[in-house]
């Protein structure tokens, strides 16, 4: 029959496994602060998509702003992509009397932009989906809105022309769409939104997405 452990033994190997665990701990820890990953839960802690852009939120002067240069108004239908905590949404529907959908490859943002547009009454008008934006349908849209990044905006705009219809806003914050010159670009405390129109025939441009 096999030798026990010495007591000495035993608490060597219940110290390794503590050892391993902690080490397994930290590094989970270091994969949640990444930006380019999901927010951390049961659900997403061990897996869950790359995020395109990390989450940063936008100020609500901003917010302001470009719902302003949107020119946003009751009846319309607005699509946020990066949603992020919906608060772009939530104020669409709030303030100006819109409807819409916000997408975000984040579910656990996505939970937090459900219970935040709850929160404020516009539940019923406003729908959040952790989705990617690339594969979302923009054609309801009448005015789109987003804050991406510069190498983001560029692979999306061949999909703004191929879905959305002429006329419709597009507002970007912080960042423009290369060669594709805007409408409007304006500043707020430091930070700069642009305003584009679908036009009835997409300029022609030598830039190549990224």
């Amino acid at each position: 029959m096999p030798r026990s452990l010495s007591s000495a033994a035993r608490l060597r190997l219940i110290a390794l496994v503590l050892a391993m665990l902690a080490l397994g701990l930290i590094a989970l820890g270091g994969r949640c602060m990444l930006p380019t990953m999901v927010s951390c839960s049961a659900t997403t802690l061990f897996g869950g998509p790359k995020l395109d852009v990390p989450y940063k939120s936008t100020r609500r002067d901003v917010v302001a702003l470009m719902l302003e240069m949107g020119e946003v108004k009751a009846g319309d239908t607005v699509i946020d992509l990066g949603t992020g905590d919906g608060r772009i949404l939530i104020a669409a529907a709030k303030e100006r009397g819109a409807t819409g959908l916000g997408v975000d490859l984040d579910p656990v943002l996505i939970r937090t932009a459900r219970a935040a547009a709850e929160d404020a009454g516009v539940a019923d008008r406003v729908r959040f989906e952790a989705v990617d934006l690339f594969k979302t349908d923009l054609s309801s849209a009448d005015v789109v809105t987003m804050y991406l990044l510069p190498e983001v905006n560029l692979r999306l705009r061949p999909q703004l022309f191929a879905q959305l219809k002429p006329g419709t806003r597009v507002v970007s914050h912080a960042f423009d769409m290369g060669d594709w010159k805007p409408e409007a670009k304006r500043k707020v405390g430091g930070s700069t939104v642009y305003m584009w129109r679908i036009p009835q025939t997409p300029p022609a441009t030598t830039q190549t997405p990224r």
